[in-house]
């Protein structure tokens, strides 16, 4: 399975949340590759699951991606709270 974190500009804020989603999935006890990049890259990315804030991916929500939506994507809790509903 392919999760990749999705920002806007794919730099810190993407790479954070990356780290958080792998310590979700560990917590979780759920082995995932997970990648981050920005919302314009994740267009042409394939991935089973794409993940991040909601203004950034209902951007990529076309109907045939799987979309994660997390309000505070620093939140550890709400990630792995959305990766449980979601998995």
């Amino acid at each position: 399975m392919k999760i990749l974190v999705v920002c806007g500009n794919g730099l810190g804020s993407s790479l954070i949340t990356e780290m958080n989603v792998k310590k979700a999935l560990v917590n979780m006890g759920i082995e995932a590759e997970v990648g981050h990049t920005d919302l314009a890259t994740s267009k042409a990315e394939n991935a089973d699951y794409y993940l991040g804030a909601p203004e950034i991916v209902e951007n990529l929500d076309d109907g045939s991606r799987k979309i994660i939506s997390v309000r505070n994507i620093f939140s550890l809790p709400e990630i792995e709270s959305a990766l449980k509903e979601h998995l």
